[in-house]
């Protein structure tokens, strides 16, 4: 009977995954939350949590081996398409049953202004031509596209500080942790007299900042997000418990 889960993590979909199997399914199971150790720590997770990375898909497998793993779930996040191929690879060289937890993606709403792009590249490229005072609510991935924008102004949100002075000749750069609220998000658009939002569409519940982009009638540069490889996939935590209970 299958007894050890391996959720890929560093998700809220992640994490509440973890609290849920802790509670809900059979006494015994043994569940490991994999976090890539990028951003702060968030609170703490029941059962085990592994900080860093694998070393590939190879290093993955390897570790489903040796920890003998009975199932995985990548809930990771949308855009982190590098673990998301390793552990489909991983999967199926070892043969450990994969369930993908993939948030659905936002979808414009009546009122949005959104330029929809493929990358980072032609989000820099379309920039010039919406405004100069950008929030830029993407991380610090795929930042350096934006580094040639030296007549832009950038205000930048990350989780945790970066690890090294960002590639941007005007920035201000602001640490903070979601969740955001709307009437906070349209008070820091208005501070900073932001002409223009960049976001990931990361997806999943209705997003803050974008709400108070649309309130202010702001353009919204949305870039798509990565094809997830193949593979069973749910978009929310009570399916991949029920998932794991037909499994388990």
């Amino acid at each position: 009977m299958a007894r050890r889960l391996l959720v890929l993590g560093g998700t809220a979909e992640a994490a509440e995954l973890a609290r849920a199997a802790a509670g809900e399914l059979p006494p015994g199971t043994d569940v490991i939350t994999s976090l890539a150790g990028r951003t702060a720590p968030a609170p703490p997770l029941p059962g085990r949590v592994r900080v860093g990375g694998f070393g590939g898909a190879d290093g993955l497998a390897d570790f489903l081996a040796t920890e003998r793993i009975d199932l995985l779930i990548d809930a990771t996040h949308p855009f982190a398409a590098a673990i998301s191929a390793h552990g489909a690879l991983a999967c199926a060289r070892t043969g450990v049953p994969r369930l993908m937890l993939l948030r659905p993606p936002w979808t414009p709403v009546q009122g949005d202004r959104w330029c929809d792009v493929a990358s980072f590249t032609e989000a820099a490229c379309l920039l010039p031509t919406l405004g100069r005072r950008v929030f830029l609510a993407t991380g610090t991935g795929g930042i350096e596209a934006f580094a040639p924008l030296a007549d832009l102004w950038f205000l930048v949100r990350t989780i945790s500080p970066p690890p090294a002075p960002l590639p941007l000749a005007r920035h201000t750069l602001l640490v903070a942790r979601p969740p955001f609220r709307r009437a906070d998000e349209a008070a820091l658009l208005d501070a900073h007299r932001i002409e223009v939002l960049v976001s990931k569409n990361s997806g999943g519940t209705a997003d803050a900042k974008l709400a108070a982009a649309r309130d202010r009638g702001l353009p919204v540069v949305m870039i798509r997000r990565p094809s997830p490889p193949p593979g069973e996939r749910v978009e929310s935590v009570p399916q991949a418990i029920a998932w794991l209970r037909a499994r388990l």
